[in-house]
Parts: structure tokens; sequence; C-alpha cells
């Protein structure tokens, strides 16, 4: 638990993994070292665990530096009343990297609406974020702010509703209503549904600026890759892989396959030296980096 941007944020570190015959390598930043990866989980009922559980230990494994936390609200972070808008999400993000010392560059992988806080900072941090992964996320644009005000409406409307928790836990499982049942508390006791869709949020030049490379992870069942026309439009550097059978929750339900996308990007891309997806264990037979699972890459 520590203490940022004036409130408890609940936060985890995967050291890198280190080779016997190499005790000591270079800090992340340094020559020949590694950025910090930082992963930001998305809003409303997720939490840190969908990274936890899928692709941090093998960023840590590949001998990333790794950061994971609860955005403020969610899982064992604080929940203020108030503060909810996409500058307060930047800032928290920005004070956890001061107060954790991270002063190298860093490696921003965003689940939903964490992928818009990383191009959030990044647009303020240009210099700090050598890539971006954003999976079933959007820049902060208009349009992609409308569908969260529209989404958060609808489940702030739906689940404070009687039996609607019950049925999503019967319908989903345990946990599934758990989370269903923490996010009615958040959206009756914060304003976050009211600050969020209401941000602040910068300019379309400081966006289209941003030289980094980014990769883009949409699932073709989701109405978020609408977006990607959006976002190749306005980042030069960004690459954008369309899972055709998968809905918004391609993270979770396909882990492997993301983090096999993910991996070759960072080698192909960000010019890491990191294993190369295509060669890992139970890859896709096609083997064709950005091009396995059949997807819509551009």
């Amino acid at each position: 638990m520590l203490q940022a941007n004036g409130i408890t944020l609940h936060v985890q570190r995967l050291d890198p993994a280190v080779a016997a015959a190499d005790p000591a390598p270079p800090p992340a930043g340094a020559a020949g070292g590694l950025p910090t990866a930082v992963l930001i989980h998305g809003m409303a009922s997720d939490t840190m665990a969908s990274w936890y559980f899928t692709l941090a230990e093998p960023l840590a494994g590949a001998g990333f530096p790794v950061v994971l936390y609860d955005l403020r609200g969610h899982g064992r972070s604080e929940r203020p009343a108030r503060g909810y808008a996409l500058d307060d999400f930047v800032d928290d993000l920005a004070a956890l990297l001061d107060e954790l010392a991270v002063t190298g560059p860093v490696l921003l992988l965003g689940n939903s609406f964490g992928g818009t806080i990383a191009f959030g900072y990044a647009a303020r941090h240009p210099e700090r974020v050598v890539g971006i992964v954003a999976v079933e996320s959007a820049p902060p644009v208009q349009e992609w702010m409308v569908r969260v005000r529209e989404r958060l409406a609808r489940v702030a409307a739906r689940l404070p509703q009687e039996g609607a928790v019950a049925e999503i836990g019967a319908r989903r499982g345990r946990i599934a209503g758990r989370r269903a049942a923490e996010t009615s508390q958040m959206l009756t006791t914060t304003s976050l549904a009211e600050e969020l869709p209401a941000s602040r949020l910068p300019s379309v030049d400081r966006l289209s600026a941003l030289t980094c490379p980014v990769l883009c992870l949409y699932g073709g069942r989701s109405a978020v890759v609408e977006l990607a026309p959006t976002t190749r439009s306005l980042l030069p550097r960004a690459r954008t892989v369309v899972f055709p059978e998968e809905k918004h929750t391609v993270l979770i339900d396909q882990p492997d396959r993301v983090r096999r996308h993910v991996f070759h990007w960072l080698a192909a891309e960000c010019g890491l030296p990191v294993p190369d997806g295509r060669h890992d264990e139970g890859a896709d037979p096609v083997g064709q980096g950005l091009g396995v699972d059949h997807s819509t890459t551009r």
C-alpha cells in the first residue's frame, strides 16, 4: 500500500527474472537494460488481477521490471468520493512512478480504459514512454469518451436493480458476481460516472505528436474495434491486430495469444531484446508474427 497523489494505492512489483550466469544485469533504462513495464487495468469491474494472471509474469520472466496497481476506487486502493477525471488517473500514475523511484523509460500496457490512461500519460510525458500496448482501448478522444459515458450510464442503471447482481453471479460465476457488487457500490458512492465522461482531454495535436510504437489489440466481436481507424489515423506508429472471434475480454480469454503478439511487437517494433512470440512453444502454426491468429493487421 503506497501513498501517491494524496491517496493510498495498492501496488505490486515483480522483479525481472535474473539468469544465474548474469547476477547483476544493467538497471532498467540503462544501456542494454529494459524499460519498466507498467500494467494498467480497466474501469469499473476490473482490477490489477487481469494483468497479474495474464502478462505480468511473462514480462518479468523476459527481464522487465513490472509494476501493477489498482486504480483509485478499485480493488484494494482507496476509494475517495470524488476525483475521477482522466487527469486524476494520470496524476496517480505519475505520482506512483515517482514514489517507486522509476526514473527511466516506461512501457505502458493498458486494458480497456487503462489504455486511455496510458495515452493520457504519454501525451504529458512523451519522452518517458518507449511504447504503448492498448488492449480493447482507444486514445482519449471525444468519440471514445462518449462511449465511456454511455457504458457507465447503462451499468449504473442496471446494477442497483433488484436481483441484477445475483443474476450476474448465477450466469457468469462467483467472481463476476462479486465484481458486479463492488462496481455497483463504487458507482453509487463516488462521482466516477459523472466526472470521467466530462474529463478534460489532451489536444489532438498532442496525441498525434506521439512517436513511440503503439500496439492495439481488439476483439472482432467487440464494439471497440470500430475505433481502430480513428486510432490509426491519429497515431503515426500504431499497429492494430483484430482477433475475429473474441469479445471485449480478449486479454482474459486469450492471454497466450495476446502475449505472443506483444512479445513479437516488442522485438520487431520497439527493438527490445525479448523472445519473439512466434517461436514460443504452442505458437500458432502459421507463424507470421503479427499475422498469426488470422487477424486483421495494419
